[in-house]
């Protein structure tokens, strides 16, 4: 995959809204010659042509439309970050703000490296250990962050018994530079699509309900279709999910959905799935014709973790039929130990028959004859607000559309 240099973006960006190399390099202050260099090493770097050569102007390709709209949103957030930076210095912000510095321009911020230096070490909280990952010096990644903060008039980072810590200022920056670097990383994915080849890695957030069947039948479906396309499945909690969807680390989000996701995010259902009373297939309440709730009083309960939504919903559905909430032996999110638990055990769990379905199908657990209306749960996908998702994104997105049509 291509580098694409934020400097040469940016020369790019500015050729192309005032539509040629001379009229640009006054707006730049720069030589006419080495904006020319810029377009034509970023032309180099991605493998195309972004302009037509023309007497009367450059006109952009296909190509460089693409690039273009990717460039425009990364120049978008970077003069978010600098405005934000200006808000804080008007506003006389006594957080560590840097006296008598003034904001500078985007132009220190149009450095990748800068940005992942600051991405990482928000995530690692260690200098060293982003050092070894850039492939550079610990002074390198301390000269980089101290330009930022020259340039913003704001540390981004503290020094804590914890390691470096970001300031609040600098998890909101850090935040949009992570959408920066993603959207960088898009170009060259954008650029390959117009040839029909869909390329570059997707990061999906995984969510329980859709590990089972829904992912893999749809990862299975993308990868034969475009077998230059890789997937990172993240199975971290919700919370660490949304916040990488918010910084662009994640592509989207696959499961259950939840309540008050926020303006930030959009979400769209894929199928309402059904709570069922699962347990192994020669469980004594397996033979009956109707489990009651009577019936259950005495069985053995593993159940997902207090506070989670289903447990949630499922004390709520007892409580609502005058019962009292089963009080479980086990509480796990591990789906591997859950299923171990069940087929070794006389335990009960109420779960989706998504999530077991290969134990079902197999006849190592059965679905119990019980009533479990209003348990219902809507399974879908959460995108950032305004997120432009690559082609390889959209692609294993149509076919998660696909495989959730063939359940409905």
């Amino acid at each position: 995959m291509s580098t694409v240099s934020l400097r040469h973006l940016h020369a790019f960006s500015v050729v192309a809204a005032t539509g040629g190399i001379r009229r640009s390099s006054d707006a730049l202050f720069r030589a006419s010659s080495a904006v020319a260099r810029s377009v034509t090493a970023l032309e180099a770097s991605l493998g195309v042509l972004l302009f037509e050569r023309k007497g009367r102007g450059m006109l952009l390709t296909a190509a460089g439309q693409l690039a273009k709209l990717r460039a425009d949103r990364i120049e978008a957030e970077l003069r978010d970050v600098r405005d934000d930076a200006v808000r804080l210095r008007k506003t006389g912000d006594k957080n560590g703000g840097r006296e008598g510095t003034n904001v500078g321009g985007i132009e220190a911020l149009l450095n990748e490296r800068r940005l992942q230096a600051a991405a990482l070490l928000a995530e690692v909280h260690h200098m060293p250990t982003v050092a070894h990952a850039l492939g550079t010096s610990q002074s390198a990644v301390s000269q980089a962050i101290a330009r930022l903060e020259d340039m913003l008039g704001q540390p981004l980072f503290l020094r804590t018994a914890h390691g470096m810590v970001p300031t609040d200022a600098g998890r909101r920056w850090v935040e949009r530079f992570e959408r920066v670097l993603a959207e960088l990383r898009h170009i060259p994915e954008d650029i390959a699509a117009l040839a029909g080849v869909v390329e570059g890695v997707v990061t999906v957030g995984a969510l329980p309900l859709a590990r089972s069947q829904l992912l893999p039948v749809a990862i299975a479906a993308v990868l034969q279709k475009h077998p230059r396309l890789r997937i990172r499945s993240l199975e971290s909690p919700y919370e660490e999910l949304t916040a990488g969807l918010l910084s662009g680390r994640v592509d989207f989000i696959v499961g259950a959905l939840r309540p008050g996701a926020g303006d930030a995010f959009e979400d769209r259902v894929l199928i309402e799935d059904m709570v069922a009373l699962v347990a192994r297939s020669g469980h004594p309440l397996a033979r009956k014709r109707r489990v009651t709730d009577a019936d259950l009083a005495g069985w053995p309960w593993v159940l997902s973790r207090a506070g989670t939504p289903l447990r949630e919903s499922l004390e709520n559905f007892f409580r609502a039929r005058g019962a009292v909430p089963p009080q479980p032996a086990v509480e796990t999110g591990d789906l591997a130990l859950l299923r171990g638990l069940l087929v070794e055990s006389d335990m009960l769990t109420a779960l989706s028959a998504h999530q077991l379905h290969h134990e079902i199908a197999t006849g190592q657990l059965a679905v119990l004859p019980y009533d479990m209306a209003g348990l219902e749960r809507r399974i879908g996908l959460i995108t950032r607000r305004g997120a432009h998702l690559s082609p390889g994104a959209n692609a294993l997105l149509g076919e998660i559309d696909a495989a959730s049509a063939r359940w409905r």
